[in-house]
């Protein structure tokens, strides 16, 4: 094949910048869906340590769950049902994390009320002394 069996528009050829070969007003369309609109957030990380640490009732379990549905309704396209999932995985981790930190908290408080009031008893227990440990066990034993 010669090149003389091709005819091009105004000796234009493939790869010279030559606009006169071009059609005036033509213009491509992409439909693109939700252009605008951020898919919703699946929220699976914040899941995995919420079922992994204390998990107080569940509620991190459940968060996942509905984590991984929200993730699976993405996937398959249907926004509406991923946006649902979300939230509701949204605010059971909310509850997780509150009942993770509560409960820990709880225990730390209770632990420095126990020892301002041992250190501020009548009898002042020296508990952190050379006797504190039988000292204190005489509270249990009466």
């Amino acid at each position: 094949m010669d090149n003389a069996t091709y005819s091009y528009v105004n000796d234009c050829t493939p790869l010279t910048n030559c606009k006169a070969g071009r059609k005036a007003g033509g213009s491509t369309v992409v439909n693109m869906s939700h252009a605008g609109k951020k898919p919703p957030n699946d929220y699976l990380v914040w899941s995995l340590c919420n079922t992994l640490y204390v998990n107080f009732c569940c509620l991190g379990f459940m968060a996942l769950i509905y984590s991984i549905k929200a993730r699976d309704q993405k996937t398959l396209g249907d926004m509406r049902a991923a946006q649902e999932c979300s939230d509701k995985a949204k605010w059971y981790n909310i509850l997780a994390s509150g009942w993770n930190l509560l409960i820990p908290l709880l225990v730390l408080g209770l632990l420095v009320l126990l020892l301002v009031h041992l250190g501020s008893s009548e009898g002042t227990f020296d508990f952190f002394g050379e006797d504190g440990f039988q000292s204190f066990m005489k509270l249990f034993s009466r």
